[in-house]
């Protein structure tokens, strides 16, 4: 998988950078909708996977005189060993901080990292092994920004949740101080701000960016888990994953909606083949790619 070409929008840049691949099972990433209709858009392996990578966000510009450097979500990481690798054919190595070389990013460069939740296929790559095997902030200058309802979740260690956090990619973190919890809607930076959605986790929140005049899109809005593919603008496609499906069906429309009605750039989160898109209504299937930034 490879970065895709920068977008200049309005006062920062945007990378699309690639944080790594994998296959995920088909009735994972569309809970109870049948094979029979998912599998016309997405062809499974034999194992009954998908192809899924994860884009993330590199977000450069210049801040009150000084140039600010955001990252947004960090992909598998590096630290899982080959067997669980297999499982769903993880690739190999950590992508993201080997994406970010490849254009020139140091990780010691990282301002700031926002965690849109804190699933593994997220915040994987927020920590690291270090040359003694112990796990450090793989981003050692930034401070790293989560909902603290997602926060609460992820190291609360309740039952119910089993199996969806592994505590290695972010208590390290908390543990070397470097985490600012926000509740609700904040400005990270000027015309940067995250928004919660809520639905896939109870602390999930989306990235929006606004633009200029001259841009072609009045705002950019990484949905991630809420809409992570091409394939689930079908308001009725869910993960099995998420937390609240009625909150996923609930909100999903309204944020894709006013993309579509007012000409808003859509950043993908796992979609092998489309990562920024425009939306139009869609008789069939609600919603539709208008166009697609090449």
């Amino acid at each position: 998988m490879q970065n895709h070409p920068t977008l200049s929008f309005g006062r920062y840049t945007i990378d699309v950078v690639a944080g790594g691949t994998m296959h995920i099972d088909g009735g994972n990433m569309f809970g109870v909708v049948p094979r029979s209709l998912w599998s016309r858009e997405r062809t499974p392996d034999q194992q009954n996977r998908i192809a899924c990578c994860c884009n993330n966000l590199l977000i450069r510009g210049e801040v009150d005189g000084r140039p600010r450097t955001v990252l947004v979500d960090t992909g598998n990481g590096g630290k899982w060993n080959a067997k669980m690798r297999s499982f769903t054919n993880m690739q190999p190595g950590n992508p993201i901080l080997e994406s970010l070389d490849a254009i020139g990013v140091a990780a010691e460069s990282i301002d700031s990292v926002i965690l849109t939740h804190l699933h593994n296929d997220h915040a994987g790559g927020a920590t690291k092994l270090d040359e003694a095997g112990a796990v450090v902030p793989a981003f050692p200058k930034a401070r790293y920004l989560v909902q603290r309802k997602e926060w609460d979740d992820a190291t609360g260690r309740r039952p119910e949740l089993a199996g969806m956090y592994f505590e290695d990619d972010f208590v390290p973190l908390g543990d070397a101080g470097r985490i600012d919890l926000v509740d609700g809607e904040t400005e990270v930076l000027p015309g940067l701000r995250v928004v919660p959605t809520g639905g896939h986790t109870p602390g999930h929140q989306m990235v929006v960016i606004e633009g200029a005049e001259g841009d072609g899109w009045p705002h950019a809005t990484y949905a991630c888990d809420l809409c992570p593919t091409a394939s689930h603008l079908h308001t009725s496609w869910c993960l099995a994953y998420d937390q609240h499906l009625r909150e996923t069906r609930r909100v999903k429309p309204q944020v894709l909606g006013e993309l579509a009605d007012h000409g808003g750039l859509l950043l993908f989160a796992h979609d092998p083949e489309h990562y920024a898109v425009t939306l139009k209504r869609d008789d069939r299937k609600h919603f539709a790619i208008a166009d697609e930034v090449r």
